[in-house]
């Protein structure tokens, strides 16, 4: 008996069934499942079971002139892979048409669901994150796209994660790979980009200039509150001095007065110390020979005088 023919699955074939799978179907074949892959087992057309990794065989259709059901197996594969959405032209909502192109990561997990659900789950996914990016866009100004691609891949992702997962298949990102403008707008944005940086610099320029006029007329403010506070500590200092000095000359002064009453009290009561003095002066106008001396008898003693020019000196 020779041996059975052992098919396996090829993970670059194609087919038009969903992605990557392969359909079994001729009886007394073999063949196996790898673990990245999983088999979806018909008989007569009735789904019965869904096979694991491991190594099958189909079985024939006739048995002791019996009729067996038909028995198929469609492989699915439950890899993750790439789906890139190229080229859709779409306008904004202040109306510029720009070209964008959007990466999806997917796999499948949920082999019956993605070969009942839908005929095609490659092409669903495809007009599914195709349509939820126009509408993200239309709802988007293209300074915002420009600004904010994240939001755009966000918005993209979560509009289609729920209804993949309905088909059995699952989304880990859906992200902008390229955004694509018209050659007069790409220079009118150069343009724009320009001006901004010009604009931004003058603002950084300004606000510098600003600080620095800020921190001089501080600088300015401060120099003259200090000078003012030294110039009103000055004027007290001086005040205070001067009020001390002002005091000193008045107690000297008292002192003075004091002295001179109570040799005047002295001398009224001891008239011969005040003819000691008159002779005192005698002798000293005598040492100078332009003083003049006028004496007189006058009662209460002897009047002494100066000469007018002695005066005068």
């Amino acid at each position: 008996m020779p041996e059975p023919t052992v098919w396996t699955v090829d993970p670059v074939v194609k087919c038009d069934v969903g992605g990557i799978v392969m359909t079994y179907n001729r009886p007394g074949h073999e063949f196996i499942i790898k673990d990245t892959h999983r088999g979806l087992w018909y008989e007569d057309g009735a789904l019965t079971k869904v096979l694991g990794a491991g190594r099958y065989e189909i079985p024939p259709q006739q048995k002791w002139f019996r009729e067996l059901p038909k028995v198929e197996c469609i492989l699915v594969d439950m890899r993750e892979r790439d789906l890139t959405i190229k080229g859709q032209e779409i306008l904004t909502a202040d109306k510029v048409a720009i070209r964008v192109s959007i990466l999806v990561q997917f796999s499948v997990t949920d082999a019956k669901a993605a070969i009942h659900t839908v005929e095609n789950y490659e092409d669903r996914l495809y007009s599914d994150v195709q349509l939820a990016a126009r509408r993200s866009l239309a709802a988007m100004m293209l300074e915002e796209i420009l600004t904010n691609r994240n939001r755009l891949s966000e918005e993209i992702l979560a509009d289609v994660k729920e209804a993949a997962t309905g088909y059995g298949v699952a989304i880990r990102r859906a992200d902008v790979k390229d955004l694509i403008f018209p050659g007069n707008l790409q220079e009118i944005m150069n343009r724009v980009l320009a001006a901004e940086r010009k604009s931004q610099a003058e603002l950084v320029e300004a606000r510098t200039r600003a600080e620095v006029e800020e921190i001089e007329a501080h600088a300015r403010a401060e120099a003259t509150r200090r000078e003012a506070a030294a110039d009103a500590e000055a004027s007290k200092l001086r005040q205070t001095a001067e009020a001390e000095a002002a005091q000193v000359r008045a107690e000297t002064e008292a002192r003075v007065y004091e002295q001179r009453q109570k040799a005047a009290e002295i001398l009224e009561q001891h008239p011969s110390l005040l003819r000691m003095a008159e002779l005192e002066t005698l002798r000293d106008l005598a040492q100078n020979a332009n003083a003049r001396i006028y004496l007189g008898m006058e009662p209460g003693g002897l009047r002494v005088g100066r000469s007018g020019s002695e005066r005068d000196e």
